[in-house]
């Protein structure tokens, strides 16, 4: 089934909970950066890999773009993205909620089956954003990327000895 609406990650206010918005700094680099991403070509592109007769919905789009950019950025593993996602509520902004959240926002295993489903376009696209977002706020000028540089470095496997 097609993925949920992004309003969907945003609970009803309650007379406790406060907006993100008026709670975080909004000068971190991850709610700029929010703010910079196209969020909408994810919602589109990726949602044509869905059939929207079979299934339960799928999770969003948005939630499952941030947490593999933030699994990337931070170097981190599906399962520990996942739990620190509940401790930091910049991931969470990040990921388009507006409130707190008290839960994990899915199994790990989950992003291993969207993994598979988006292959490498899926993150093609998500590095061609990235690398969009770097030059529209001025992060990385278009002459950077006259020229790559590559390292073609092999490290030889350790050799195990036979000695006793």
């Amino acid at each position: 089934m097609k993925p949920q609406k992004a309003d969907i990650l945003n609970n009803q206010g309650s007379l406790f909970q406060h907006q993100f918005s008026d709670l975080l700094d909004q000068s971190h680099p991850l709610y700029r950066l929010s703010s910079e991403i196209d969020w909408s070509i994810f919602e589109e592109t990726m949602g044509g890999f869905f059939d929207p007769a079979q299934g339960r919905p799928a999770l969003p789009v948005r939630l499952m773009v941030g947490l593999h950019y933030l699994k990337s950025l931070y170097n981190v593993s599906d399962e520990k993205v996942v739990s620190v996602f509940i401790e930091n509520p910049y991931w969470q902004y990040f990921c388009g909620y507006e409130y707190f959240q008290y839960s994990i926002p899915c199994d790990p295993t989950s992003l291993v089956h969207w993994r598979k489903r988006f292959g490498e376009e899926g993150f093609e696209l998500l590095l061609t954003e990235t690398i969009e977002v770097a030059k529209r706020s001025g992060v990385l000028k278009p002459s950077s990327l006259s020229r790559v540089n590559i390292d073609t470095t092999v490290q030889e496997k350790a050799r195990v000895s036979n000695r006793c």
